[in-house]
């Protein structure tokens, strides 16, 4: 059921990709970075097919990857580098695309972070660049982070010799919300908050979360830098809505440090499973 789930998010992750590339970034004309815009150029350049470009270049690569970086590479990472062509073949006679670049950056950035959001989630890859930046993170001790914006700006630097500069500067839009939205998809950012209480009325607060709130919490032991004097640090998360009651409760009835951070992924009972 798991491995079902996984192929699922990949398959569907990897059709998104494919409708955000002919409905935004191909019309549009923006290099978002990647294979996909090195076929963008491509295409411009020559009137090649964007999705043999990826073919042809993701195969190799993920050829390569295998045989040089071995165990990162797997059955998923392949249907992915051979997937997303082909739903970008299925999907190039969309009836419209927009071409106006500003709207094609906002919406083909959220559709394109969507789409590899979904795969990530499901242990995938698309292949393409992220091979090569894994290979300049083995060979010269790049990090992850820094050889991905290296190559893709290597690729907008190049776009902005084929098209122009302001088309090259909406393309790296389209690539900080890709960004944005993977994050958002992977960690399911939620409306839950960690709520960290550093109190000497220890009885009181534990009464207040667990009878007005009905939720569990957590107790370290904490120093104050300047007192030296021991106090209990409580947490607990709490939905938001719980959040601004258990916050004028607080003020109400204790004397206590509180301060209330963002949830972004939570997993257990009362969150992402039943109580």
């Amino acid at each position: 059921m798991k491995e079902l789930r996984s192929y699922s998010l990949i398959i569907i992750g990897t059709l998104i990709l494919g409708i955000s590339y002919n409905a935004f970034l191909l019309p549009a004309k923006l290099a978002a970075g990647g294979v996909v815009g090195i076929s963008t150029i491509l295409h411009e350049l020559y009137g090649w097919t964007p999705s043999l470009v990826q073919i042809s270049l993701n195969l190799p690569l993920f050829i390569l990857g295998y045989f040089l970086l071995g165990k990162s590479f797997s059955v998923k990472t392949l249907i992915g580098t051979t997937l997303l062509p082909l739903f970008i073949a299925l999907t190039s006679k969309l009836p419209a695309g927009v071409e106006d670049p500003m709207l094609a950056s906002i919406y083909g950035g959220i559709l394109t972070g969507l789409g590899l959001g979904l795969v990530f989630r499901g242990n995938g890859s698309t292949g393409g660049t992220t091979i090569i930046g894994q290979l300049l993170k083995k060979y010269f001790h790049f990090s992850s982070g820094f050889a991905q914006i290296l190559i893709d700006a290597t690729i907008v630097i190049w776009a902005m010799f084929v098209f122009n500069l302001e088309l090259a500067l909406y393309a790296m839009i389209a690539i900080f919300i890709t960004g944005k939205v993977i994050d958002l998809v992977q960690l399911r950012t939620s409306t839950s908050k960690l709520v960290l209480i550093v109190t000497d009325q220890e009885e009181a607060v534990k009464k207040l979360i667990h009878d007005e709130i009905d939720r569990g919490m957590t107790k370290l032991w904490s120093e104050g830098g300047y007192s030296k004097q021991q106090k209990a640090l409580l947490f607990t998360v709490v939905e938001q809505a719980e959040a601004v009651y258990l916050k004028e409760l607080l003020q109400q009835e204790t004397d206590s440090f509180v301060i209330f951070l963002n949830a972004s992924d939570i997993l257990g009972r009362g969150f992402s499973m039943p109580r």
